[in-house]
Order: structure tokens, then sequence, then C-alpha cells
């Protein structure tokens, strides 16, 4: 894990801020916030997808330096939407990147998928605080992305819940006496369905998630289970633990968000009511912490904590996250690539929900695992398990 020593962020303020993908669920939540604290924040770029209509509400709002659109058909839009504002408008990729190499001491990267890659890597370069939502670039980049981050000195904050919350409890100076790192999981909208039952599953059942509000995408890597093996490489990559030694327990009130097991066995556990706010202010005010209207916690009132053991029959994503991390190399990579494709077409009503399994593991099988000495590789594997993941689903 990169992190700069505290003693060595000198706090400003106001903490000037970019965030990539505002108009996703991570990125309206973390406007929320600073909305809330607007004495504590200035934001100098917002992007968004497509979503011209919320970017440029946002952006009137906040009154960035920027706002950028990925996809170049709706610059119009939103140059016209924001005319008169004197707020720069830009779009495409390259404009992304441009975005987070503008100077934000800090970056939300909330951008869904691989394509988030680039602009991550832009923000590192120049030594930012990014906060990432988005654990597909670590599972794509891995070793790769930890190295430049630590070659420019930039920090780390995740921030997705589980992430986070063993952010908030590990010692890493004492990695040495971690026995191992438990990832817990809501179980998803399908934890007590059977297969032939899931075999029938509509997206708008996949994407109803019992206790967490998330994007799509997110919403249905929940029901695969897919999101926790994606969490499982993630971990290793970012606290620097073997497969081994990264653990998944079912955990259905959400209340515990993980834990870190030592030596000596203590667990040490963060708690907290299931709201993205907590995670995001945490990594917001990073070294401090911020107030939040997230629900207090009220173990009373919750009554019980349920944990079981996650099923890999019934959600056989968990094999394949294992196997493609002990895999190594560009493995990792094949198998978010796969899924990406796989859940986008499941949500076009494509293929069928148990297809996305399917749809990994044949790609992750047809696919050559390379090394990955360079981004140029990364990108490569990327665009193969693509194509081939597109072929499987044609193939459907």
């Amino acid at each position: 894990m990169v992190v700069t020593a505290i003693s060595e962020l000198p706090e400003q303020q106001p903490r000037r801020i970019t965030i990539l993908g505002s108009t996703g669920s991570v990125g309206c939540q973390t406007i929320d916030l600073i909305e809330r604290n607007p004495d504590r924040f200035v934001v100098e770029a917002l992007t968004a997808n497509r979503n011209v209509e919320m970017l440029a509400s946002q952006a009137r709002r906040l009154r960035p330096a920027v706002a950028v659109v990925a996809d170049p058909n709706a610059y119009a839009a939103l140059k016209a939407a924001l005319s008169g504002t004197g707020i720069e408008v830009a779009a495409g990729p390259e404009a992304l990147v441009a975005a987070a190499e503008r100077p934000a001491q800090w970056v939300m990267a909330a951008i869904v998928g691989a394509v988030g890659l680039p602009p991550i890597l832009a923000a590192a370069r120049r030594g930012a605080t990014v906060a990432f939502a988005n654990k597909e670039c670590l599972v794509c980049a891995g070793s790769l992305m930890l190295d430049l981050v630590s070659r420019h000195g930039a920090t780390l904050v995740p921030v997705d819940s589980e992430h986070n919350a063993i952010f908030q409890v590990i010692d890493l100076a004492g990695r040495d006496q971690i026995d191992r790192l438990i990832l817990t999981a809501s179980g998803g909208p399908f934890r007590t369905w059977q297969r032939e039952a899931m075999a029938q599953a509509t997206p708008a059942q996949a994407v109803a998630h019992p206790t967490w509000d998330m994007g799509a995408k997110i919403s249905v890597d929940s029901a695969t289970m897919m999101n926790k093996g994606l969490e499982i490489i993630e971990a290793a990559f970012l606290f620097g633990m073997p497969e081994t030694k990264v653990d998944v327990l079912v955990h259905p009130q959400s209340v515990v968000h993980s834990m870190v097991e030592y030596a000596d066995g203590s667990v040490l556990a963060q708690l907290g009511s299931p709201d993205m706010r907590t995670p995001i202010a945490y990594a917001l005010a990073w070294p401090q912490r911020m107030a939040t209207p997230a629900q207090r916690l009220n173990l009373a009132e919750v009554g019980r904590l349920d944990f079981e053991p996650p099923d890999e029959q019934r959600f056989p994503a968990l094999r394949l996250a294992r196997e493609a991390l002990r895999q190594g190399g560009g493995a990792p990579n094949v198998l978010n690539a796969a899924n990406e494709i796989a859940v986008h077409s499941f949500l076009a009503d494509g293929i069928g929900f148990l297809d996305i399994e399917r749809v990994v593991g044949e790609t992750l099988e047809r696919t050559p695992v390379h090394a990955m000495n360079s981004l140029a590789d990364v990108y490569a594997i990327d665009e193969m398990a693509r194509h081939t993941a597109r072929a499987v689903v044609d193939s459907l």
C-alpha cells in the first residue's frame, strides 16, 4: 500500500479537488458532502461520461474551472448548457486525462471500469492524493500502477467500503503481524436464490441491491459476487497480502465493513451504517475526519449480526477471481475485461445472468496470459480479452 505519512501531508484549507465521474453514484455522494462543507473544498474539475444535464447542473452549483464530458458527441450540448458561466468545457478521452492533470490536491477516481485507468494514472503522476472507487484499475494494472504511484509520491486512499474499512484499522508498519484480511459481503440480491432461479433473473432484479445504493454495473457485480472477487485482487495488491490471506465473509446486515485479524488473535473491525458517504468522507478529509449525514449506527436496534461463508458453487465468480490472481500476469486484467463485456451484454438483455460467469470463464481459458511489463501491455491484454469475450457472447 502506498501511503504518505500523515506528518508529510500538511492540511491546507480549502482543499482543491477534482471529481472524475461526478454524475455516478459515488460522484453524486461526493458532491453531496462537498455542498454540506462549502468552506472546506474548492472544485477544480468535474467529469462525466455523457450525462450532460446533470454535469451542467453540478458545474453551475460548484463552479469548477473545467467540466469535461467523455463522449465527444455530447460536447455541443454541454457547451450550450454552460454558456455564459465562464466554465471551460472539453470532451473526449484526452480531455479526461487533462482534467486529472489539473492542479487539484485531491482527486476522486469514480469512473467505473478500465476506462478510468488513464486519468487515474495522470493524477498519480503529479503526486496527487487519489481517492479511488475504481477497483478495476488495480485489478488491471496491479503492481505497475503501484510502482508508478510510489515513484511519483502520490497517495492512494481507498473509497470502497471494504478497503476503506481495512485502511482505517490496518497497521501497515506491522504487516508481518497480520494473519488475514476479511472482506465482508452483503451477498447481493440473490444471496438465498438457487441457481435455477438465478438463471431467470432479470437486469432489474440484479440491480436491486438490498442495502447499498450503487450504479448498475457495480450492482450486477454484487449480484454475481464478482464485485467481491475483484475486491480480493484489489486488497492483495493494495495491502501487499498474498491471496491466501484475503478471506470473504457474507454479512447481510452490511454493518461490519471489513476486518483485520492479527497474529495474537485480535480482530479489528470498522462498523457503520451502510452509507457510502462515510468512506467517501473519510477519504475526502484524510488524514482528518469530517461530519456526515449518515445515519448513526445503533447496534441495539440492529439486534444481530450474521456471518456465513460464501457459496462458491452458486457464485463461481469468487473462484474465477482467485484463480486469476494466483495465475498472475495479465490474468486479472483478462478477468476484468471479460466481466465488463458480459455485464454490459446482460444489462442490454443480450445474455442471461448465469451467462456472465460463463463468458468470464471461457475468456480466461481462451486468452493467453502474458506478463505485463508496461502500460502498453495492460491495454493490449485488455483489448485482446474484450475481443475474445465479445466472441463468447456472440456464440451464446
